[in-house]
């Protein structure tokens, strides 16, 4: 998929080029425009998820040119050029079976590391950044790591398991 720039741009805006999960997108942005917003409202990757929007909750982590970034944080126009993966593109395409999930996500359903799925997405890309960088973790790199995800419901037990099969399984590779 190639989105090409087919808004009208007014005199305030940049315009910017992103590849975004494999497409590449050129979008007319606002200067003070985050990322999370032009995933969630003019790409409807709703995956990313606003929830402090101050980068407190990591919520809508994503990485960006393979860092782990908080989008809410992030302005687009300074992205020029930046190549973007949100959760839904570690397992693009059809994601109705166990089998056609990236390892990570398939570690969090068999662990129940999902409970109201808010923090999920942000939680789900820290694991992959930090399984890419460091396939072995030890129980601290894994509460390093995920530092910067708030989760509200499980208690984190859960999510540590997840990461720990994902590691066991050799899940460092980002599809």
């Amino acid at each position: 998929m190639n989105t090409e720039l087919s808004e009208a741009v007014d005199h305030n805006q940049t315009v910017i080029s992103l590849t975004i999960n494999g497409a590449r997108h050129s979008l007319a942005v606002d200067p003070n425009e985050t990322l999370a917003n032009v995933l969630r409202g003019r790409l409807e990757l709703t995956g990313t998820k606003l929830g402090c929007e101050s980068g407190a909750c990591g919520s809508c982590s994503v990485l960006v040119d393979g860092r782990l970034r908080n989008s809410c944080l992030a302005l687009a126009a300074l992205l020029d050029g930046s190549e973007v993966l949100t959760v839904e593109g570690l397992a693009p395409g059809d994601c109705t079976s166990r089998d056609s999930l990236h390892p990570v996500q398939r570690a969090f359903v068999d662990n129940n590391a999902i409970q109201c799925g808010y923090c999920t997405p942000g939680m789900v890309l820290a694991a992959v950044a930090l399984l890419r960088d460091n396939p072995a973790p030890s129980d601290e790199a894994i509460r390093e790591a995920l530092s910067g995800n708030l989760c509200r419901c499980t208690g984190y037990t859960k999510i540590f398991a997840a990461v720990k099969q994902a590691s066991s399984t050799g899940s460092a590779q980002v599809s």
